[in-house]
């Protein structure tokens, strides 16, 4: 059975947001973009629901984290190779991020990461091909 996942995700500014992401070089489905949310398109499969905080609110009865202040979760996606990752989060930086730790590198698994505007957290790994198979 194919999956596809949609992580959601409160913005405070949507047009920031926008383009921040679009400076990493993602994509958004028009179809699903409007004053209140964007599909942001990670891959075939995932996709990212960028929603103000007030749209966002109206999913959850739970108050709405700080992400500055607080960690809600962690978002980690893969890259194909350790200069790729270390080019995402300067572009990140670059465009507004900030950065969340330094780089660690544990031989089979390499991961950077950053905030994005609103304080959610990012990283971004390259680990070599076959070290998850490797017991």
């Amino acid at each position: 059975m194919a999956t596809q996942v949609f992580v959601n995700l409160a913005v405070k500014n949507l047009p920031i947001s926008i383009a921040f992401f679009t400076r990493l070089g993602y994509s958004f489905n028009p179809q699903f973009t409007n004053d209140d949310a964007t599909c942001m398109i990670v891959s075939d499969d995932i996709f990212v629901m960028l929603l103000t905080e007030n749209f966002f609110q109206s999913f959850t009865p739970k108050a709405i984290c700080d992400a500055t202040k607080s960690t809600e979760m962690l978002l980690c996606l893969s890259a194909e190779s350790r200069e790729k990752v270390d080019t995402i989060v300067s572009t990140a930086i670059a465009a507004g991020g900030t950065l969340y730790k330094e780089p660690q590198d544990h031989g089979f698994m390499y991961a950077h990461g950053f905030q994005d505007p609103d304080g959610h957290i990012w990283e971004y790994c390259y680990m070599e091909p076959g070290a998850a198979c490797q017991g």
